[in-house]
């Protein structure tokens, strides 16, 4: 049986030599493999490591992209029985990651399973709670629920064949499939055995547009759910002393007291905003939600060039 480890990519050199090293050297016992990646439009070194690497590319152009609509592209570009997701800023804690992640698949107790996450040497104190409280240590096979996640996943093709990824959706695409596959009588799975290092470098601003931009998505797939302004407030501040609790405990409360309380703030206002945006999505707010780096590069040399211009000027 094929599996198909697909990788959406847009500027991702900084990890994707060891992620796709770290997929290739897997001792596959169940399934055979090969790697997709599906890229929108890198201009570093991205492409030429996937071709080292010998990985299948397909592209999708940058204006195009959503997290749904790339994934379907990978999917129809794969040849794979089961199709497996990963991010590009993910790294397989260890050699038996595939196997693990496809065995239920492959045993048809789920048609869906997303494996652990952990953090990684740069990864915020907060986002360390956050990955402890959802991907627990212990599996679940199969899972009450359709919560799911796509950084670390893999679903049968029959499965994503029934109804393909949301292509509107601004993210949780995965559990927007994964309550179409509930309903209509298939199983989600957890697998704590098949874990990776997720690694998020971001700014406060990507961390609230993260955040913002999965509220926003979640009104489509639960529009039962709000958040209101009474909501931020209690759950930022249960958050922040969840965490200042951790800290303690772990000694670390004086080095990351003030890291937990922008993480939880922006967090949580990032959940509130996108709650409370129920207008039309436009391309520009589309392009803010899935290129934040690209926005804040611009508003970066937008600054640069103004100040260089007063200096003139002066």
């Amino acid at each position: 049986m094929l599996a198909s480890v697909i990788i959406r990519t847009y500027n991702e050199e900084r990890y994707l030599e060891d992620l796709v090293r770290a997929v290739g050297s897997q001792k596959c016992e169940l399934v055979d493999l090969e790697i997709v990646i599906v890229d929108s439009g890198s201009t570093d070194r991205t492409l030429e490591i996937a071709k080292k690497n010998d990985c299948r590319i397909t592209h999708i152009r940058k204006e195009d992209f959503t997290f749904g609509r790339s994934l379907n592209v990978g999917c129809e570009f794969a040849r794979g029985d089961i199709l497996v997701f990963v991010s590009g800023h993910c790294i397989p804690v260890g050699d038996g990651w595939l196997d693990e992640l496809c065995k239920p698949i492959i045993d048809e107790t789920v048609s869906y399973s997303y494996g652990r996450q952990q953090g990684w040497g740069t990864t915020k104190y907060s986002e360390y709670q956050h990955f402890a409280k959802w991907f627990p240590e212990y599996n679940k096979l199969p899972q009450d629920g359709f919560f799911c996640n796509n950084a670390n996943a893999a679903v049968s093709r029959s499965a994503w064949e029934k109804q393909k990824f949301d292509e509107e959706l601004t993210g949780l695409e995965d559990m927007h499939l994964a309550r179409f596959l509930t309903e209509d009588g298939d199983k989600i799975g957890y697998v704590a055995s098949a874990s990776v290092y997720h690694i998020h470098d971001e700014s406060w601003q990507q961390v609230r547009t993260r955040y913002e931009r999965e509220a926003y998505a979640l009104q489509k797939i639960m529009p039962e759910v709000h958040f209101s302004l009474k909501d931020f407030t209690r759950f930022f501040v249960s958050g922040v002393l969840s965490d200042f609790s951790a800290a303690v405990s772990d000694r670390m409360f004086f080095s990351k007291c003030w890291e937990i309380v922008l993480f939880r703030f922006n967090h949580f206002w990032g959940t509130y905003k996108g709650n409370r945006e129920f207008r039309k999505i436009s391309q520009k707010r589309k392009f803010h939600y899935f290129y934040p780096k690209d926005v804040e590069r611009e508003v970066y040399n937008a600054e640069e060039k103004s100040d260089r211009a007063l200096a003139y000027e002066g």
